[in-house]
């Protein structure tokens, strides 16, 4: 599992009903402030659609699962607790907090678009959802300005006895959140405030923190609660409004997701996470037939009870990951007669070498070139690589 997402959210908005819908796992759920305090880590999984069938296979996995053709690969899940108002001030769990969301990729925030928590996640009614939305963001960015200012001091107080690059010092003040010198320089450049931090004023410091936590810490939206009409209308007037144009938002509905998986593993429906539809197969009540019935009409209307969904847009839509297979042209099976066992994620950029390295540095060390299994062709260790991509490694190791 080599990306993680970071589940964030204030507290009792359904932030650990959506974990254990996305896990499985049984972590504390309850309508009340710091149910989490510690943070949670589960494996999720996002879909690929197999490759397999369309070499007349069937797959077996050795991580993640397979089924009606779609392949689950697993990513790392982790449930932060701790976000409440002055956190990046190091209220509450703050500190803690920044330095487990730090561990993150990328962030799904988890906002109840009923409106029914308050700010600090007391029942309520009438709560306007864009506050919690805004909410994260400047915590957020208040915390990067902080570290941002630290590299400013840092350059000013060595600015007389050596030559440096103000975005050389910001890249190595800030190298806990995976930047470098040259996407600071981008980002410098994208914000127009010039390259000599004396001459910049608040609004360009803030405007520039904000621009390296969107580019380093983006943010999916899970619009947990859609199954209520409260909800339905809050996500019509956010997403029309061009203020949030910038966010992807996902409708979601966290309790649809966990009672759908539960039904599965009982053997009462047959559900496949992430469809828009499930079949009865089991005897039920007629209450729960009811439920059954409003989880069917919301799926239909939305696509899906949203997890699934907000995942994969936090992992290929908002990171633009690829999936690659690793196989082999004499057929996908491995020596010991596994086929496509293996299905990896990868930056959007990722070459055949990338590829070799991120599966063992032996085969990156050893590589020859790589092929391409579809087209049968060789490709080179420089060839940027597809989405699913199945791809056989040539090496001396």
């Amino acid at each position: 599992m080599s990306y993680t997402v970071g589940l964030v959210g204030k507290p009792s908005v359904g932030k650990s009903t959506f974990f254990n819908a996305a896990t499985m796992n049984d972590v504390p759920e309850g309508a009340y402030p710091f149910t989490t305090i510690d943070p949670s880590i589960g494996e999720a999984y996002v879909r690929v659609p197999c490759a397999a069938p369309e070499f007349d296979e069937t797959c077996t996995p050795d991580s993640g699962f397979c089924r009606s053709g779609e392949r689950f690969v697993p990513v790392k899940l982790v449930d932060v607790a701790g976000l409440i108002p002055g956190a990046h001030e190091g209220a509450g769990l703050g500190n803690q907090f920044l330095t487990d969301l730090n561990e993150a990729d990328v962030l799904v925030h988890v906002v109840d678009f009923s409106g029914t928590t308050d700010a600090e996640g007391e029942p309520t009614e009438g709560h306007d959802p864009r506050e919690d939305i805004e909410f994260l963001e400047d915590e957020l960015d208040m915390w990067y300005l902080d570290i941002l200012e630290r590299g400013i001091e840092r350059y000013e107080g060595a600015y007389n006895t050596a030559e440096t690059d103000i975005e050389v010092e910001l890249a190595e003040q800030m190298t806990a959140f995976r930047t470098n010198e040259d996407e600071i320089k981008r980002l410098i450049r994208r914000v127009g405030c010039g390259f000599d931090p004396g001459e910049w004023d608040d609004d360009d410091r803030e405007t520039l923190a904000r621009e390296i936590r969107q580019a380093t810490k983006p943010i999916v939206i899970a619009a947990n609660k859609m199954d209520t009409p409260e909800a339905q209308a809050n996500y019509e007037a956010i997403t029309s409004d061009p203020d949030y144009d910038h966010l992807e938002i996902v409708p979601a509905s966290a309790h649809a997701e966990k009672a759908l998986k539960a039904a599965d593993e009982d053997g009462v429906v047959e559900y496949v996470p992430g469809s828009a539809d499930f079949e009865i197969v089991g005897d039920i009540s007629e209450e729960q037939a009811a439920g059954l019935d409003r989880i069917a009409e919301f799926a239909a209307q939305y696509d899906g009870t949203g997890v699934q969904a907000a995942l994969e847009t936090a992992l290929f839509d908002t990171l633009d990951l690829l999936a690659v297979f690793p196989g082999s042209s004499g057929g996908l099976g491995t020596a010991d007669g596994k086929i496509l066992p293996d299905c990896f994620l990868l930056p959007p950029d990722a070459t055949t070498s990338d590829f070799a390295y991120h599966i063992h540095s032996d085969l990156g060390d050893g590589l020859l070139h790589g092929v391409d299994c579809r087209a049968g062709r060789q490709i080179a260790g420089d060839h940027e690589l597809d989405h699913r991509d199945v791809v056989e490694l040539i090496t001396t190791n």
